[in-house]
């Protein structure tokens, strides 16, 4: 793992700063929790960057796409929901496409999540083989992915967010053209559902899915948001 976070203008100076070369990794280590489940830990100045990285078992065809997945302004692993960014790891996984979970080395400061993010969209593209990945990010982590989104147009197959915050989410227009996607509670106690009408106004793009009823953490909309992915992820990272 440790030499898939080498610096390439070591050798060519001339080579443009990757998101891998940002982060400045002193060190890593990588272990295999399952046959399909690794960790990995990358240690910087600024702090230890963790992603569980749900791959592929043998036998199973790889699809193109990967998913990359980040948390909020507390961090953490499991998403949304009843630990939604869990069951995506293991049932798109199960599908051939690669799951990266991220977890940030400094929640809540913006510009270091997005390095932290760009990075784990670099390993999916470099390490897993995928062509292009999906980008998903709840509540801060809404406007995480929106902005790696634009800065990694080229290597992004679409963005979908889960009761986002509208600050940070300024260049959204960038995402002009790539699918777009946004939950929102309408009881949201922290977030308004204003917030994502805000984010799809600015980037002229993209559907709202409002969820009567729930809240921040979409407890009570699993299904519903289930739903909408299933039709919305295959023709992004899957040729089948």
């Amino acid at each position: 793992m440790a030499d898939t976070a080498g610096d390439p203008g070591a050798t060519n100076p001339q080579a443009p700063m990757t998101p891998l070369d940002a982060l400045g990794v002193m060190a890593s280590a990588d272990v295999m929790l399952t046959p399909t489940l690794r960790h990995i830990e990358m240690y910087t100045m600024r702090g230890l960057l963790t992603i569980l990285w749900h791959e592929p078992a043998e036998g199973v065809e790889r699809q193109p796409g990967a998913l990359v997945l980040c948390g909020g302004a507390m961090g953490g692993l499991l998403g949304p929901g009843d630990a939604m960014y869990h069951r995506l790891g293991e049932q798109w996984a199960a599908r051939g496409v690669p799951v990266l979970r991220v977890s940030y080395r400094r929640p809540n400061d913006l510009d270091l999540c997005c390095v932290d993010v760009a990075a784990a969209a670099q390993l999916a593209i470099g390490g897993a083989g995928a062509d292009k990945v999906v980008l998903m990010g709840h509540s801060f982590g809404g406007a995480v992915a929106v902005r790696v989104g634009v800065g990694l147009r080229e290597m992004v197959a679409g963005v979908a967010t889960f009761a986002t915050q509208s600050a940070g989410c300024e260049p959204a227009a960038g995402l002009q053209g790539l699918p777009f996607l946004l939950f929102h509670g309408e009881r949201d106690e922290i977030l308004p559902v204003e917030a994502s009408e805000m984010v799809r106004m600015i980037a002229g793009c993209g559907e709202v899915v409002r969820l009567p009823g729930d809240g921040h953490l979409l407890a009570k909309s699993d299904d519903i948001i289930w739903e909408c992915l299933e039709e919305w992820l295959p023709p992004l990272v899957s040729t089948t």
